[in-house]
């Protein structure tokens, strides 16, 4: 049994410092500072008139605050599981100019998202708690209809590999990196067998393949993928 939404939410609830580091986004996930100015450019080149920002799973705003720097003035509306990531988020986000910063705490999957109301939807590291093939094509088809007419839609998420001996391979590059963030060794083995550790209890991510077709399914178009290293990639597309 993977772990409930209350112990995700009291698990991010003591998490907020190592997700306010907007140098580095989350160190803990491959390319997390690069994904984050890949998504965040190319949101702000494929809607450069956007209006209204949309972020789910925020975490305490670091693409929110990277996407001001790109569009300034945006309208944003913040959504998270954890009240103190939201509330860091809100802070920091209305002192770097955010317009109309509203709050939305809950679970993703439960939240009126509304029709046409945004301009972007931005997604970092937050549809892996998603679990059955129904709940990611009816968040996918949330945000669909939540977008306006040429509206983008972007993500940077831990994904799946399809073939098993490829998992197996990115899971040993992944062990790699995380042994490298605390000098490798004892340290660095013990870090990567703690984040395995929660990746295993927490997530249930899906394939890149599957996340692209399943865009096109809900009506998405210009489906593009901007980067994938190991375990990880960044992608999105537009509507129509």
């Amino acid at each position: 049994m993977k772990s409930s939404v209350e112990k995700i939410r009291e698990r991010f609830d003591h998490d907020v410092e190592r997700f306010s580091n907007l140098e580095t986004g989350q160190a803990a996930t491959m390319d997390a500072a690069l994904c984050m100015d890949l998504v965040t450019r190319a949101a702000a080149a494929c809607t450069p008139a956007a209006k209204d920002l949309l972020d789910i799973g925020c975490g305490a705003g670091n693409y929110t605050l990277k996407m001001l720097q790109r569009v300034p003035s945006l309208n944003c509306t913040l959504v998270d599981l954890s009240k103190p990531m939201l509330d860091r988020a809100v802070e920091r986000v209305t002192a770097a100019g955010g317009r109309n910063v509203c709050p939305l705490q809950g679970d993703m999957r439960q939240l009126d998202l509304g029709e046409g109301r945004f301009d972007i939807v931005l997604a970092a590291a937050t549809f892996h708690h998603l679990r059955s093939d129904a709940e990611w094509r009816a968040m996918f088809q949330k945000i669909f209809s939540a977008l306006r007419g040429g509206g983008s839609f972007w993500i940077f998420d831990m994904v799946e590999q399809v073939d098993p001996p490829i998992q197996a391979m990115m899971r040993e590059r992944y062990a790699d990196y995380l042994s490298s963030i605390k000098g490798g060794g004892e340290a660095g083995a013990a870090y990567a067998q703690h984040v395995f550790a929660y990746v295993e209890e927490e997530d249930t991510p899906q394939s890149l393949p599957f996340q692209l077709q399943l865009l096109r399914e809900v009506g998405f178009t210009d489906v593009d993928v901007l980067h994938k290293n190991g375990p990880f990639a960044a992608f999105g597309a537009r509507k129509a």
